[in-house]
């Protein structure tokens, strides 16, 4: 019996997006690297080509800027790779599209979100059961912080007859609990959000008309009730179980928009780290003059946080920030923060298709693109180092693409069992 050349490429895929959940940044760049060239195909689309534009943009201006100091070799290679990832993703999701046959694209999103998910369950158990992690803090440090994918997965299995998702309902009822269990207890506030914008995208809600208007309206009532709730609870830092995650939840809609931080006061410093990184960005990279502010400080350039701090080891100069404009900001200056900005824009406007499928894609990127605005700010977007987001726009890209290249190519669900 043959094997299937596309079950190797299927590998490779769940390779890329499951090797950045054990948060070696090298390995997961070398298996970058080696899918991105196994998987190379003969042609590339001007669609495709002008998306990945926009980080290779980024990733020119920081080079450019790079040969006007003096920075260590290390780090400047370092700040290559990082800036490389967009791009590598991107092609990487683009090219494997094409490779497992584009008729299997949410099937295999599908089935890498179980394995993943699974994988998830017995690091929980093994991070509960013999690291004694009980807390929602120890928990999620020793079991992962989040996982974007089980969330994409999980909205392609709720959605699944939009996807035309060639799998039965049974199992797409089993598939959604292992999923939606998993994603769950990662307790990350950022999947919660992206949840919510890419299931009201898929909801049509995100298109201005009086139905989403009503609906939009509703969701940010609830929030705001929910949200004062939570005030009214008063949830303490370090509390037992689920306090933790409200109080994090808590202190979310400032952490990450403060200007002025008392740095001697941990408190402070810790419920607001990440603008504290911002302060900090922007005031050494203005201080270098215009050039520096419009262009950026290139590769190799680090952020001074005037003091030591603990971020899984003791640091005081760091290259990558959590805030992915910032982060760009430093390398790239206003210009890269610009190309970032529109690059989110031409995620949310695809081109109309009178397609169903098609239209349901383009919703999934509506919503990506949303979100990516958000994760850009507080959490890197695809500059996040265990992040695989820029592999599935590739993936979903590609799809869009071979799907208009052929129309007729529907896909047959299986029978229930």
């Amino acid at each position: 019996m043959r094997f299937p050349k596309r079950y190797l490429f299927q590998l490779l895929f769940l390779l890329c997006v499951g090797i950045p959940y054990l948060d070696d940044y090298e390995l997961t760049f070398f298996v970058w690297i080696f899918t991105a060239a196994v998987s190379l195909v003969n042609s590339y689309s001007l669609g495709i080509i002008k998306f990945t534009s926009f980080y290779i943009g980024i990733f020119i201006l920081a080079l450019i800027a790079t040969f006007s100091h003096g920075y260590k070799t290390y780090f400047i290679i370092r700040d290559a790779t990082y800036l490389l990832k967009p791009i590598m993703g991107i092609l990487i999701g683009y090219q494997l599209c094409r490779r497992i046959d584009f008729r299997n694209t949410f099937k295999t999103v599908v089935y890498t979100g179980v394995i993943i998910a699974i994988c998830h369950y017995l690091v929980l158990a093994y991070a509960v059961l013999v690291l004694h992690a009980f807390t929602v803090n120890d928990i999620r440090l020793k079991a992962g912080m989040f996982s974007d994918f089980e969330v994409y997965a999980l909205i392609i299995l709720l959605f699944h007859e939009k996807f035309e998702l060639d799998i039965s309902r049974k199992r797409i009822r089993y598939f959604a609990w292992i999923i939606g269990i998993s994603a769950f207890l990662y307790m990350a506030r950022t999947n919660f959000i992206q949840f919510l914008i890419l299931f009201v995208a898929m909801k049509g809600f995100l298109r201005i008309n009086r139905t989403s208007l009503t609906a939009m309206a509703v969701v940010v009532g609830f929030v705001i009730v929910g949200y004062s709730a939570i005030l009214y609870i008063n949830p303490k830092r370090n509390g037992p179980g689920m306090e933790a995650l409200l109080y994090k939840i808590k202190v979310a809609p400032v952490e990450p928009f403060k200007t002025k931080i008392d740095a001697g006061n941990w408190k402070d410093l810790n419920d607001n780290y990440r603008s504290y990184e911002n302060i900090r960005t922007v005031k050494q990279v203005t201080n270098r003059g215009p050039k520096a502010t419009y262009f950026g400080l290139g590769m190799g350039s680090r952020i001074d946080l005037k003091r030591e701090i603990w971020l899984r080891e003791k640091l005081r100069y760091i290259s990558i920030l959590h805030n992915g404009f910032m982060t760009v900001f430093l390398k790239s200056g206003l210009a890269g923060v610009l190309l970032s900005v529109i690059s989110c824009f031409v995620l949310m406007r695809q081109r109309k298709s009178n397609v169903p499928i098609l239209r349901n894609v383009n919703l999934l990127l509506l919503g990506t693109g949303i979100f990516m605005l958000f994760s850009n700010w507080v959490f890197m977007g695809f500059y996040n180092l265990i992040d695989s987001k820029s592999i599935l726009v590739g993936l979903f890209l590609c799809f869009k693409e071979m799907k208009i290249k052929n129309p007729d190519a529907a896909l047959t669900p299986e029978t229930d069992s």
